[in-house]
């Protein structure tokens, strides 16, 4: 922002130099990025204004900042208005106060529209702003002075001596002051006449009812538009004004009042003309937020010893109004502070106007421990390094999702997993949701790194995923994903394991080592999962996650040009999973005597898992079991249909003896009678 250093000696009786008042500025929070001399002696500041402080773009916003920094009276403009009794007859009607909280005007009647005098062509030149005629000047004067913007209509062709805030219709159009005819999005919220759109609100006014040579009279409008309303219409329509650049950021709701007036005097001064009385609807008023401010904790958050009292005074010279009490301060901010609205935001406002350069440097005690402390981030990076020690790289995503990403995995609409939070200003459409699962992110990171020639892929991620619950907050859940793939190549020796049981030796590997036991894998019925490869990860019959290849209808979706290839994906509640390790270590002794191994084969129907005839096993009341695992597969020749056979090995082991052949012999014999009755099996010969 421009600011001309005399216009600035108006409001405050400055005796220090341009560069002093320059340093004063950077120092409390307005960063003065330029000083340019002018030939009339004239000195303009150029000031980078922070986002969150919308006050300060204006002269009398900047004034405001130096005569509290340097602890003057700051002044503020006159203005007189001899109007007449009547508004002639003028209406105002805001049909969604929502986004126009309050919207005032004057009807002046009998302007001279002329070229504006030099003194003040010179001054709004300087900001950087052309000069048109006296009254469109005026508005840019104001509005450059007060930050508060102000469009002037030419009132004879406002149709019906009205003006209606309303939002816009469907297939709306309006040609605007630059002379381009915009389609308008129907969101936006526009100043209608009794029949037409006449302004984009807050944004820029229509061509048709601009003040030109030939007008006499004038309606002279000062509105709040609600700021997310004008940046949402500014940025569909590609469109930046001086206007939505203070709208978008907020401006003063209490003082558009006495901006109308200011300009309206001008006007009269500058070019004649009879004011009528002020039309002002406000629907939806201004209610200060009150904050409670410690003294105590002013000093303990900067680490100063200021008194009470000087707080108090840096707040009361910046224009807020102070309550005392005996160990804190109550402040209600003004309209003009939005950015106020909470303990900090107080204190830092003490800091900077005290003087961050009084304020001592200290070094923060840092308090070393050997303590182990067994929380959740020391078991996600021992997580983290179990996993990449099995040859995974990690990936770190962004914590989005499109709604499109849950339909290529074919999840159905009632899972829960449907039940997103939606992002109300997201980048794209592609991240409009809080993800609900990983999978979908480590998917694109598969698809990026295969287009690239890559063709063996190991990644994994340990991230937050959201659902929404009902709740202003969603769910927070802790998870670990993966993915693999490997392209199968010709090789000197056969691998036969598929990259599903490499994964599922990875995560029995992560079990291991975190003394995790019980988990069993079961079927799963992921709907995006291949229904012969893949599993739930069940612990004390509860499911913790899922492991599987990507099934070929998704597989196809992806469009890799590879014939079957196989991706594996797993996903974990991390949350779960290390509330599942145990809190400290019972060791055993080794053994002494020697165990005996005897194996199982048996046909079984097709849809009886594994887990469940190990189980079996491990349930039969006998205490010389020590360990159970399958360690054969077989479908096909020799097996009847809908039928399969699986081999497991059972450990036999006595703590206090070693163990004959007959007797091992009579416990097998009995278990597999006991296995092939419970399962309705054959023993294969």
């Amino acid at each position: 922002m421009r600011v001309p250093f005399d216009w600035l000696k108006d409001f405050v009786d400055i005796t220090k130099s341009p560069e002093e008042v320059a340093d004063i500025l950077t120092m409390v929070g307005l960063e003065v990025e330029a000083i340019e001399k002018k030939l009339d002696g004239d000195f303009v500041f150029e000031v980078n204004v922070t986002p969150n402080r919308p006050d300060c773009l204006s002269i009398i916003g900047i004034a405001r900042e130096i005569a509290t920094a340097m602890n003057l009276p700051l002044k503020h403009p006159e203005h007189y208005v001899k109007e007449k009794a009547s508004d002639d007859g003028f209406k105002v009607e805001i049909l969604n106060s929502n986004l126009c909280h309050r919207y005032a005007g004057r009807v002046i009647k009998g302007v001279k529209i002329a070229e504006s005098p030099d003194w003040f062509k010179n001054r709004i030149t300087k900001c950087g702003i052309r000069t048109i005629n006296n009254i469109v000047d005026i508005t840019n004067y104001v509005l450059m002075e007060s930050g508060h913007p102000l469009h002037a209509f030419d009132l004879t062709t406002l149709k019906g001596k009205s003006i209606k805030v309303a939002l816009a219709e469907e297939d709306c159009n309006i040609v605007t002051l630059d002379g381009i005819e915009r389609k308008l999005p129907p969101d936006a919220l526009l100043i209608w006449d009794a029949k037409n759109p006449v302004a984009i609100a807050g944004v820029m006014g229509g061509a048709e009812t601009e003040v030109s040579d030939f007008t006499h009279d004038v309606f002279l409008e000062s509105a709040y538009f609600e700021p997310t309303s004008v940046r949402r219409t500014s940025k569909a329509l590609g469109l930046k004004s001086e206007s939505s650049y203070r709208f978008e950021r907020g401006t003063d709701i209490e003082a558009l009042s006495n901006a109308l007036d200011r300009a309206a005097s001008l006007i009269q001064q500058v070019s004649g003309g009879m004011v009528y009385k002020k039309v002002d609807v406000y629907p939806k008023r201004f209610v200060p937020v009150i904050v409670n401010v410690r003294y105590d904790r002013v000093n303990k958050v900067l680490g100063t010893e200021i008194p009470d009292k000087e707080m108090v005074d840096i707040i009361k010279r910046l224009g807020i109004t102070v309550d005392l009490h005996k160990d804190y301060f109550t402040v209600k901010p003004p309209a003009f502070r939005p950015d106020l609205t909470m303990e900090s935001d107080i204190i830092e406002e003490i800091a900077r106007i005290y003087g961050y350069q009084k304020i001592r440097t200290t070094i923060p005690k840092a308090v070393i421990s050997g303590e182990n402390s067994g929380g959740e981030h020391t078991y996600a990076l021992r997580i983290k390094n179990i996993v990449r020690k099995a040859g995974f790289s990690e990936a770190i995503n962004y914590s989005f999702m499109a709604g499109t990403d849950l339909d290529i995995l074919h999840i159905p609409a009632e899972d829960r997993r449907h039940k997103a939070v939606s992002i109300k200003n997201p980048l794209k459409k592609e991240s409009s949701l809080l993800r609900t699962t990983l999978i979908p992110s480590l998917l694109e990171n598969f698809i990026y790194n295969f287009s690239r020639g890559i063709r063996d892929i190991r990644i994994f991620e340990l991230s937050t995923v959201f659902e929404d619950i009902g709740r202003p907050l969603p769910l927070e859940i802790m998870c670990l994903a993966g993915v693999y793939y490997r392209e199968r190549k010709p090789s000197l020796w056969k691998e036969e394991a598929s990259g599903f049981y490499i994964v599922k030796g990875m995560i029995e590997d992560l079990f291991g080592d975190l003394h995790i036991n019980g988990y069993v894998f079961s079927p799963s019925s992921e709907p995006f999962l291949h229904p012969g490869q893949s599993c739930e990860i069940r612990i004390s019959g509860s499911s913790i996650g899922l492991l599987g290849a990507i099934s070929p209808v998704v597989v196809d979706k992806l469009d890799l040009k590879v014939p079957r290839p196989e991706i594996v994906v797993f996903e974990i509640d991390f949350d779960r999973l290390i509330s599942l390790i145990p809190a400290s270590m019972e060791y055993s002794p080794i053994p002494k005597f020697p165990c005996i191994e005897r194996d199982i084969a048996i046909i079984v129907d097709d849809k009886l898992s594994a887990s469940d005839i190990e189980n079996l096993i491990r349930a039969y009341p006998l205490e010389l079991i020590e360990d159970v695992s399958i360690f054969d597969f077989y479908k096909g020749r020799n097996i009847p249909d809908e039928k399969k056979s699986l081999a497991f090995t059972v450990r036999y082991r006595s703590d206090s003896r070693t163990l004959t052949e007959a007797e091992v012999e009579e416990m097998h014999f009995n278990i597999v009678k006991y296995i092939t009755a419970e399962t309705g099996g054959k023993l294969r010969v």
